[in-house]
């Protein structure tokens, strides 16, 4: 007697579950399940590896890699043959909040699910986050495993804390830190997209510092930090040095921004 289906963990159910084709249509469908739509959502649109992604979903990374395979697939077919796209059913759960993913659509996601885990940041505190490894700034911030937040208050920082980045990269570390209510997120390497997503989270960047993390929002608060206002992973800008002072654009203030 076979198993029963794991059921895959998914954020929420899709709000547009039907696709046509504007020109030809073959008069054909194909019908792609929740949890196919939620690893395509994972990996294609959020930048989750096949591991993250086993993770979030509750299931093995080989089960992962063969339901985005079999999802890939589905939505070939109806861009080449011009078949209806149908999106419902499946094996599959939806999160109840029992594991943090920091995604923002989870029915029980909200500050206060995070307060088991770190500090409620106060009105009138700015929060500075920091991707950390070891006392240093961590290089390349896609594969950042730990943040180390400060809580500043009238210049000063009254509460730090590392906080662990659970396997998330990439696209989805800035639903993290924006789940984590952070304002100014000092890095090293960063790419462009990661800076668009970071932007779009309301957590402005200072990129390309290098050091301890403790000297970094230091500097950060008394307008003496370097850091390069675009895009710096080796991969994306090699040789090129964009330094600025974060002074010139007034960091130190409640949510000022180290890039504009």
């Amino acid at each position: 007697m076979p198993r029963p289906m794991r059921r895959r963990r998914v954020c929420s159910e899709p709000v547009y579950n039907c696709f046509a084709p504007k020109g030809k249509f073959c008069g054909e469908s194909v019908i792609l399940s929740v949890d196919e739509y939620e690893i395509i959502r994972l990996i294609d649109l959020k930048g989750l590896t096949h591991e993250q992604c086993a993770a979030r979903m509750d299931i093995s990374r080989t089960t992962a890699t063969e339901v985005y395979e079999n999802a890939r697939r589905k939505l070939a077919d109806c861009l080449v043959n011009g078949k209806e796209l149908h999106i419902g059913g499946g094996c599959y759960k939806l999160c109840d909040g029992s594991a943090v993913c920091f995604c923002g659509m989870c029915k029980k996601f909200s500050n206060e699910d995070l307060s088991m885990n770190i500090k409620k940041k106060g009105a009138n505190e700015m929060r500075i986050a920091v991707t950390y490894d070891n006392g240093e700034i961590f290089q390349h911030f896609g594969h950042t495993e730990e943040f180390k937040i400060f809580d500043v208050e009238n210049g000063k920082i009254v509460n730090s804390q590392v906080i662990s980045a659970d396997g998330f990269g990439h696209g989805a570390l800035a639903d993290f830190l924006k789940g984590l209510d952070a304002e100014i997120l000092i890095c090293g390497g960063i790419g462009g997209g990661a800076i668009s997503a970071l932007e779009a989270a309301g957590v402005k960047v200072c990129g390309g510092v290098s050091g301890s993390a403790d000297e970094a929002v230091e500097k950060l608060l008394s307008d003496s930090l370097s850091y390069s206002g675009e895009a710096n992973c080796s991969h994306h800008h090699e040789g090129h040095d964009h330094s600025h002072s974060c002074g010139d654009h007034g960091c130190h203030g409640k949510g000022g921004g180290c890039h504009e």
